[in-house]
Parts: C-alpha cells; structure tokens; sequence
C-alpha cells in the first residue's frame, strides 16, 4: 500500500473508529511505602496526596530554575503504591532522581519488571472496545476483564490505555483487532498529537522549557500544594511574569521539517518540534516559539516557508 494511502487509513481509523498503537517501550516505575505519597509530592508539580486510589494526574519533573526535565503519568494503584510511566528518553534520569531523593524515607523506587504490555486505544470507539464505560476523567483507571485477561484500563484524552499481563498480549490484541480495531503507527499517533496541540518531550519540550511556556501548567502543575523542586520559579512567573515563549501551532504553505528555523523577519522565534501533513489539515507544526510570535501573525519557517501562528492553551 502507498505510504500516504496507509497513513490516511489509519488517520481515519483513529478520527471515526480506533486506532491500535502499542506504547510498551514507555519506561514504568513503581515507587511503594508508606511514605510514597509524601515522597512524590516533595518531587514533582502537582498534587500527588490528593489521588484516590483509582486516579490518576499528569506531572513533571523539574530542575531547580523551574525547567522541565522530564513529565509523567502517575497513577494512585492504592495507599501506598504509584505507578509512574514516561518518554523513553526520560526513564533512567527520572528513576535515577527518584532513587537518590528516597534515601531517609519509606519509600521504595523500582523499575516495573511485570512485563506487561501497554496498548493505545485512541478513537471515539475505543472505550466501546473495551467496556461499557470509561475508567473516569483523563488519568482514571481501573481493572476490567478483556478477552478474559484481568487489564488496567486508564483513561486519556484520545481514547483509553491497556495495561496487559505479558501472557495475554497477543491474545487481547487478536481480540482488539477482531472487533474492529485499526493497527496504525507512531506516524499517525503523532498527527493526532499536533492536531489537538499536546507538546512532547524531546519534541517540543527540552531541557530549558518551563511549564507555562509548554502550556501544561494547567495539566501538570498545583499551585495549591506544598513545597516540590523548582516551586518558586514556577509560582512567581504564575502570578508576577509572562513567559518570554509559548507553545504554538503552525499552518505552514507546504511541508517543513522539526528542527526548522522560526523567524520574523531578521528575528530567530525558536524552531519546529514536531511537524506532520495531517489528511484533514494539511502542513502542520507544533513549536515553543518567542512571544512576538503572536496567534494570526505571519512568520517564515526554514527556506523561507509561510505560516500562521496560532494559539493553544493561553
């Protein structure tokens, strides 16, 4: 099958049915005892003690100056136990923070060794695929049987995520595919990622990004709770600043590539994070760009390439 005709196949399959993405190489840590809560809440940007078991929140981990050095799903499996997934290239740092920072306390740090896999559902027919109900809001999870395998179904904003005993993978996969599921690729994912205007690690996010210049502080960041690593930083361009960059979305004339330059006239903005050619849109960019880059501004990326800026998430 043509390349474009694949990609627009599985588009589809994740805009009108489901579309199957397999996310096992995400890095998991289990972090346990009975002072994990505490611990974590100490660590990372949002409220952690807060989560019933059951629930679930999406945080970052942040270096002393309030920059992003890694973020996380982090799921309340129960009083004492919290399962942590993230990128790929962000598993060891994270961990190997998490491990050094326990030292005093009752909480242990380990990798997930279950081997279990994680499956993607992204779709309005996913949760259908899955159960009768979704798990909760964004983040909620819970255990439900599929093809007789006992899964964490978790909440997301595209459709649900499947935790899967190792010996059951395949069969549950066979079983997702049997009613009606679509296989698509990280290609596709990352089209439906832009679209709705998510910044990534590693593609828009790096290692001098705060919170609110990604715009995930809304997501990721509690202004209400205690004390957490890069607290004032955050806090103080909360209520006192304005970020010198945002997260924008691109519309460029043709296709541009991540890694492209941003300008405004003779003016560097920031470059391309992540750019696709989505089936319904056309050329689209996500980029952390200089706040002259204003939403309905017009500014070149690369060769010299036309887009509009737009806005996400002010």
């Amino acid at each position: 099958m043509d390349a474009t005709l694949e990609i627009d196949a599985q588009y589809r399959a994740i805009r009108e049915e489901a579309g199957l993405l397999d996310r096992s190489r995400r890095p998991r840590i289990l972090v346990t005892g009975s002072e994990a809560a505490e611990f974590l809440q100490g660590q990372v940007t949002n409220d952690v003690e807060a989560l019933e078991p059951g629930a679930g929140c999406y945080a970052a981990l942040l270096d002393r100056k309030g920059k992003i050095r890694a973020d996380m799903r982090i799921l309340r499996l129960s009083a004492d136990e919290f399962l942590i997934d993230t990128e790929p290239e962000t598993g060891d740092p994270l961990r190997g923070h998490l491990s050094m920072y326990k030292v005093g306390r009752d909480a242990e740090v380990a990798t997930d060794d279950s081997g279990d896999a994680l499956i993607s559902l992204l779709g309005p027919r996913a949760v259908a695929l899955t159960g009768e109900r979704a798990p909760g809001a964004e983040h909620c999870h819970d255990e439900r049987l599929v093809a007789g395998a006992r899964c964490r179904a978790i909440a997301t904003d595209a459709g649900i995520d499947l935790l899967v005993p190792a010996d059951a993978a395949e069969a549950v996969v066979s079983h997702l595919l049997g009613e009606g599921a679509q296989p698509i690729g990280e290609e596709a994912a990352e089209i439906a990622r832009v679209e709705s205007g998510r910044p990534r690690v590693g593609r828009e996010i790096g290692p001098q990004t705060m919170p609110a210049e990604a715009a995930i502080a809304d997501r990721a960041v509690s202004f209400t709770k205690g004390c957490y690593i890069g607290q004032e930083t955050v806090a103080r361009l909360h209520y006192k600043g304005k970020p010198n960059r945002h997260l924008r979305r691109l519309r460029p004339a043709s296709p541009v590539s991540a890694g492209d330059p941003v300008r405004a006239g003779d003016r560097d903005l920031g470059v391309v994070g992540t750019a696709v050619i989505s089936p319904a849109e056309g050329p689209l960019a996500l980029a952390i760009l200089r706040r002259e880059a204003e939403p309905g501004a017009e500014v070149e990326v690369g060769d010299g390439i036309a887009a509009v800026v737009e806005t996400i998430g002010d």
